[in-house]
């Protein structure tokens, strides 16, 4: 975590959080969340990156919401860390957004749907960036290590591990917590709490989700022993331009956050 320019309360013993809305929808609503989530992350010592996808490639309908520009999204991206200090986080789709996209964040993130696209990894890892590899809804654990490795022999030693689920049926994800300490062996892993909720491939063409179980899950990995969570929030889920369906209303982040806070308390003294 050290080479992540303006992560704070890296000393803490906590878990680090990636959070933030699902799309930059513009400025106003990106600092708006990102001023509640520095203030709550800094009374309670938690390290924190902004999490925002600049654009929204992997839609289930074509008239679905992808952006509001990549330029005009990743300047958003720049300026909520100059306002705050804090590193930012965007998931990237091609070769050219891991260059375009690195000129603006500190962490590049590869969707699960991609994580096996080698030409995408070792893009991102080129850049020098960290990368944050989400594992595919369709891979084990065990697989990881290999998309790990290509960021590794790419010249990039900073590599994160993202578990959001795995296909369970067809319209539900569930998350085998049996993963985290065989893929602690190859980078820290986070567990992304919100899409492991997500309920895809809805007949409407519109993901669903099961957000009242956010604690649940987010509980779960804290006891599993995650170095970090990632979790999508919004002050009006349910007019969020992109995944609200199963996004965490912001006004419960900071009772959220406290109670994992101390449960990581009791596993670091375990």
């Amino acid at each position: 975590m050290n080479q992540i320019p303006q992560l704070k309360h890296q000393d803490s013993a906590n878990f680090f959080l990636l959070a933030g809305p699902c799309a930059i929808e513009g400025e106003d609503m990106a600092l708006r969340i990102a001023e509640k989530v520095v203030e709550i992350t800094d009374n309670l010592h938690i390290p924190y990156v902004f999490k925002g996808s600049f654009k929204k490639a992997n839609r289930s309908r074509i008239d679905s919401f992808t952006g509001i520009g990549d330029e005009k999204a990743l300047k958003i991206l720049r300026k909520v860390s100059e306002t705050f200090d804090v590193p930012t986080i965007t998931d990237i789709h091609t070769e050219q957004d891991a260059v375009m996209a690195a000129e603006y964040v500190d962490v590049l993130q590869i969707p699960a749907f991609l994580v096996r696209q080698t030409d995408l990894v070792v893009a991102a890892a080129q850049t020098g960036k960290t990368v944050n590899l989400k594992k595919g809804q369709f891979m084990s654990p065990e697989s990881m290590q290999h998309a790990v490795k290509k960021v590794t022999d790419s010249g990039n030693e900073n590599a994160w591990i993202t578990d959001r689920g795995t296909m369970f049926g067809y319209q539900d994800m569930v998350v085998d917590f049996r993963g985290v300490p065989t893929m602690k062996q190859y980078a820290p892993v986070v567990l992304d709490v919100t899409h492991s909720l997500q309920q895809p491939n809805q007949a409407s063409g519109v993901t669903g989700g099961r957000p009242a179980l956010i604690g649940t899950m987010a509980k779960a990995g804290i006891a599993a022993g995650v170095d970090g969570l990632f979790m999508e929030t919004h002050f009006d889920p349910a007019n969020a331009k992109s995944d609200g369906a199963n996004m965490l209303d912001l006004k419960l982040l900071e009772k959220l956050l406290t109670d994992l806070v101390a449960i990581r308390k009791v596993v670091n003294e375990l």
